[in-house]
């Protein structure tokens, strides 16, 4: 990922790349030759040199000690999910930000994603039911941390923002097969009562084992249903189109049992593509997060987001180890 946000650094405008920091003489040295800037073995010469913002990518486990040192200099920081390996180095992080008055982002990508921005454009408000799937072959990358950490944190971001809450209620289930932390994970959210007084729930799936790649969302409500293929930049819309009165006819009908097979369903609703736009979610993420240091404003995905997103990873994986353990 770290080497998508040094080529960004030398496209968006107003925006110069100081320099590249990685422990790797060779790799920082092909950033270096390759997009400008200087090479750097630690955050320390990187800060010495001078600099206004830091894209952090390494490792999740190291993202604490280079927040840290970063933020405490006013410098700031937009960090490639998740925030931290921990509750703890989460809630020291986002302190830090706090203390420090520097412009903190967790980089959840996906709420930038021009599918989801269109899902949010819709104003459906908090669904009853969200199903998700996120699944691809094993790459390797970020197994420093389980498949929650690694790509359902994505979706539980996503989630949180879409219910502006977090879940009463998780269970789980998951199963270690390469190392000691998960590889398959699914979890049943249930979220507490929205302005309508009904509650939603969600059901994600995340695997780092599978045979193919595939991004998807659906969405359900009283007024439409949403489904969305982000791997594709695709999906449809399924809206009610007939009034409340007919709609109380129709359940009064059924609940008086009459024979309602010769109505044609595709004539209670309608259906559309979802009107999803272009755009790279990457760039979007930094134009945003650039946008929010010029004008003051708080950042899209901040660090509280980032805290909640890591706390609720947390509780999923706990609940599948307790059910594991058979607790």
């Amino acid at each position: 990922m770290g080497r998508h946000h040094v080529r960004l650094g030398t496209q968006i405008a107003g925006v110069e790349l100081v320099g590249v920091v990685d422990r790797d003489a060779d790799r920082r040295a092909e950033m270096v030759e390759k997009y400008g800037g200087s090479g750097h073995a630690d955050v320390e010469a990187l800060i010495e040199a001078g600099v206004d913002v830091v894209t952090i990518a390494t490792p999740t486990i190291h993202h604490r000690a280079a927040a840290e040192k970063l933020l405490a200099c006013g410098v700031h920081c937009l960090i490639e999910k998740p925030l931290a390996p921990s509750v703890e180095e989460a809630r020291a992080i986002a302190d830090a930000a706090a203390r420090s008055g520097a412009l903190l982002q967790v980089g959840h990508v996906v709420r930038y994603d021009p599918v989801m921005v269109a899902i949010r454009k819709l104003g459906l408000g908090m669904p009853r039911f969200v199903e998700v799937d996120r699944i691809s072959p094993m790459t390797f990358r970020s197994v420093d941390v389980g498949v929650v950490l690694d790509m359902m944190i994505h979706d539980i971001d996503v989630l949180l923002m879409l219910m502006e809450r977090e879940p009463e209620r998780v269970d789980a289930s998951a199963v270690n097969v390469l190392g000691d932390s998960e590889d398959v994970c699914n979890a049943r959210l249930t979220f507490p009562p929205g302005p309508d007084g009904h509650r939603c729930v969600a059901n994600v799936t995340a695997s780092r084992l599978a045979m193919k790649t595939e991004r998807k969302m659906r969405l359900i409500s009283p007024e439409a249903y949403v489904s969305a293929d982000f791997q594709e930049r695709k999906g449809n819309v399924v809206r009610r189109t007939v009034n409340d009165a007919r709609m109380a006819q129709i359940r009064a009908d059924l609940k008086a049992g009459k024979d309602l097979s010769s109505m044609n369903w595709m004539e209670l609703v309608s259906l559309e593509p979802l009107d999803v736009g272009a755009g790279e979610p990457l760039r979007l993420q930094m134009e945003d997060f650039i946008d929010a240091i010029r004008t003051g404003r708080k950042p899209f995905v901040d660090a509280e987001a980032g805290f909640a997103a890591v706390r609720t990873a947390e509780r999923i994986v706990a609940a599948a180890s307790a059910l594991n353990a058979g607790a």
